[in-house]
């Protein structure tokens, strides 16, 4: 079973990610050291698994 939106965002969220709003259903995130990412679609959505690879790699990319 895939994961929701949601959960990713709290992953982001517990990695450091702040939250700096975004247009419809696109939420823009930034760490303190510099990285930046994109997540598009409703909390309630399931996730694709590119985003789930994309989130993963900018987790690993923001605690270098």
């Amino acid at each position: 079973m895939p994961r929701k939106i949601r959960q990713l965002i709290q992953d982001l969220k517990s990695a450091g990610f702040k939250d700096r709003g975004g247009k419809g259903s696109h939420r823009n995130f930034k760490h303190k050291n510099g990285v930046v990412l994109t997540i598009s679609g409703q909390l309630g959505s399931d996730a694709k698994p590119y985003q789930e690879k994309l989130i993963k790699s900018k987790i690993t990319e923001s605690k270098k």
